[in-house]
């Protein structure tokens, strides 16, 4: 099947990939001629574990192209992922896609399905039919597919090719039967349902797992006072497979460029449809408040950050990516600095990208033991396993104060005791060898 896909971001990207591997011919438009010129190289702009393996692998069946209007004019299927960003009041940005829609309108040539892969509000994809059907140049058919996906970063590869179900939006037979002879070689169940339902799907999917993540750092939090240990509360709640283990791990909130997105554009849709949803404007603000947590357990140990030198590790959002949106570290190290600290920043993956936005003065470390050299205090904001398999010594051997501000929950207490340190994590008793002056 020919298949063009409007969009080299992680969704455009991913998909296209795994498209070819199941045996496609890809050809993939993107506006950026660098990363057009990039791709075409074999080289991957973001990172995301086996995907540039899987480019190389299928180079001779995916295409990048800058120009649309030959990757349109032929294709059977049209997969539109482009961005949908948030506007300021939360709702969804659908300018990428409207633009796209005009070009396929102006372009196509023969009678084809176009699928809408980017998240949008509950009825885009009616506006989308609508609107290519309005500007249609020549005599075709357009069948306009809602067809969301559910993949993760840091495994996005695995989650496209081992989903565990393709949902489908569709308001006709014959986008049905193409939409399946397209995923015919995956070996996933099918959700057909209506286009309204589809996009429902994806929004009340994410938003359930967000609202998981802050419930459990809510209970993390009242695990603290009451003295109780968020993992053993977790491991209970885990074992009853009505709640599932999945989304119980305690830490500083959710980030990426799902969660904090669908929230808010759920919200958003609810209100402006007069509606309340109590759960989701919770669910956010929880994670607003979580994620400067970590500040106010340094607190205990300094009244000011001022003068100090403080090490963090970890800028992603989460480990197995290079994806720095919402992570909490860019909520943090601005109040550090502001306070008068001498930050050192640490991350495997996520420090080039952490330079393009982040311009404020801190140093770049090359190595975590780099980062804790003379460190009065370590603030740990993503749980790559380079941080979890370090030897505890050395805290204790390189930082001035080896205090530790975990916020992923990386050690366990017992290890951090044992090693002298001076601990605080998330839902767990603080681990204190010492008394500490306030500064």
């Amino acid at each position: 099947m020919n298949i063009t896909v409007a969009g080299t971001g992680y969704v455009g990207l991913v998909t296209a990939v795994c498209m070819a591997e199941k045996g496609n011919a890809v050809t993939c438009v993107d506006i950026d001629q660098g990363k057009v010129d990039l791709l075409n190289r074999g080289i991957s702009p973001i990172y995301e574990p086996q995907l540039e393996d899987l480019m190389l692998k299928n180079r001779e069946s995916l295409v990048f192209v800058s120009h649309y209007q030959e990757a349109y004019s032929n294709a059977d299927v049209i997969i539109i992922a482009v961005g949908t960003p948030e506007r300021k009041d939360g709702s969804a940005n659908l300018q990428y896609i409207n633009e796209v829609a005009k070009q396929i309108a102006k372009t196509v040539e023969k009678d084809c399905v176009v699928v809408v892969k980017s998240t949008v509000p509950i009825g885009t994809n009616d506006k989308i039919e609508k609107l290519i059907k309005e500007n249609l140049q020549n005599p075709v058919t357009i069948n306009v597919v809602s067809n969301p996906e559910f993949l993760a970063q840091g495994s996005a590869v695995k989650d496209t090719l081992e989903a565990t179900r393709i949902v489908l939006g569709v308001e006709s037979d014959n986008a049905e039967e193409v939409m399946k002879e397209m995923y015919k070689n995956f070996n996933i169940p099918f959700v057909v349902t209506d286009r309204h339902s589809a996009e429902m799907i994806k929004y009340a999917a994410n938003d359930f797992l967000a609202l998981k993540v802050s419930y459990i750092n809510e209970i993390a939090n009242l695990c603290e006072i009451v003295g109780a240990n968020i993992e053993d509360v977790a491991k209970g709640m885990g074992m009853d497979p009505r709640i599932g283990n999945k989304f119980l791990q305690a830490g500083i909130g959710y980030g990426g460029s799902c969660f904090p997105k669908d929230t808010k554009a759920l919200h958003w849709l609810a209100n402006y449809n007069d509606y309340e949803l109590k759960t989701i404007k919770a669910t956010i603000e929880v994670n607003e408040n979580q994620k400067i947590k970590l500040i106010k357990k340094a607190r205990k140990y300094f009244t000011s950050l001022d003068g100090l030198t403080i090490a963090v590790l970890g800028l992603t959002f989460k480990p197995g990516t290079d994806d720095l949106r919402e992570a909490p570290s860019l909520t943090n190290i601005p109040i550090m600095i502001e306070d008068g600290a001498n930050v050192k920043v640490w991350d495997p993956v996520g420090i080039d990208n952490f330079k393009k936005i982040f311009k404020q003065t801190v140093n770049y470390s090359q190595s975590i033991e780099e980062a804790l050299i003379d460190a009065d205090i370590c603030f740990i904001f993503t749980e790559w396993n380079q941080i979890k398999e370090l030897e505890l010594e050395k805290y204790k051997q390189l930082m001035k104060n080896p205090i530790i501000i975990d916020g992923r929950n990386c050690y366990s207490l017992k290890d951090v005791k044992k090693a002298g340190l001076t601990y605080e994590s998330i839902g767990r008793r603080a681990t204190v060898q010492q008394s500490l002056l306030r500064k």
